[in-house]
């Protein structure tokens, strides 16, 4: 899915909100690697499960076919600062539903950007027939918890010691969900 890039102007500053081209590639695996190391909230230690250039621009290209995927980005001051991937899935017990995360560089945290991404989803998700969204958050990350709420979704269960961060303290995955009103 492919959607038209708007011009964000929010909390004093003024950034690009579109989809990502294959020219976005290379930049997107360099941001993910150094966003993973910026904060324990994400899944992955700096490196791992990368993903190369080649990679993202067969995720991009892929995206940007699919009736129930999107891929967006955020880009400020020349850079791509963030993302967020809506990925549907194919399987036929689970078509009516997509999952997604957001990744933004943590320089760029508390200007709205990760509630611009996901109003932004949500819109592409509703508008494409996806009845459920699901997602999982380190249950430390109470921000992006009060957020996801805001927007309708639900807590659905706890992983229990789910993540060793780098602290060697085990915490808890919060799983989400937000439903359609279909």
């Amino acid at each position: 899915m492919i959607i038209e890039n708007k011009k964000i102007e929010d909390k004093n500053l003024t950034w690009i909100l579109r989809c990502p081209t294959k020219f976005d590639a290379e930049e997107l695996s360099k941001l993910r690697v150094k966003i993973d190391g910026e904060t324990e909230n994400l899944d992955r230690e700096p490196g791992e499960n990368l993903l190369t250039q080649e990679d993202f621009e067969k995720i991009i290209l892929e995206d940007a076919e699919a009736e129930r995927s999107v891929f967006l980005l955020a880009e400020a001051e020349g850079k791509i600062v963030g993302f967020t991937r809506l990925a549907g899935n194919n399987l036929k017990r689970f078509r009516h539903k997509s999952e997604f995360g957001i990744c933004i560089l943590k320089e760029y945290w508390g200007y709205g950007i990760g509630r611009v991404l996901l109003e932004n989803v949500l819109m592409c998700a509703d508008s494409s027939g996806i009845e459920k969204i699901s997602l999982t958050v380190v249950e430390t990350n109470t921000k992006a918890i009060q957020l996801y709420k805001k927007y309708g979704f639900a807590e659905e269960g706890l992983l229990i010691k789910d993540r060793i961060h780098k602290d060697g303290n085990y915490y808890n995955t919060v799983i989400m969900g937000r439903i359609s009103g279909k």
